[in-house]
């Protein structure tokens, strides 16, 4: 699913970090190494359609590298 954010991301939880993310090896290979981590947050979007929802957004994150990965994991309301 095709969006983009609208504003900021709120209510910021870590998920998982270091050897516990599942695609540890990959985000390593991909984008180098980093003190990886995975979170999760609440964020309005604007949908393909034009659409904005308020949704459940999860991502990889590393020091001087940014977010990765972003994906819309349940909308919301």
């Amino acid at each position: 699913m095709y969006f983009t954010l609208v504003g900021e991301i709120h209510s910021i939880e870590i998920i998982a970090k270091g050897r516990g993310i599942r695609r540890l090896s990959e985000l390593k290979a991909r984008y180098g190494n980093g003190n990886w981590r995975k979170l999760k947050g609440i964020a309005w979007v604007e949908l393909s359609k034009g659409d904005r929802r308020e949704a459940e957004i999860h991502w990889y994150e590393a020091h001087g590298i940014g977010r990765k990965g972003l994906k819309i994991k349940r909308l919301l309301g």
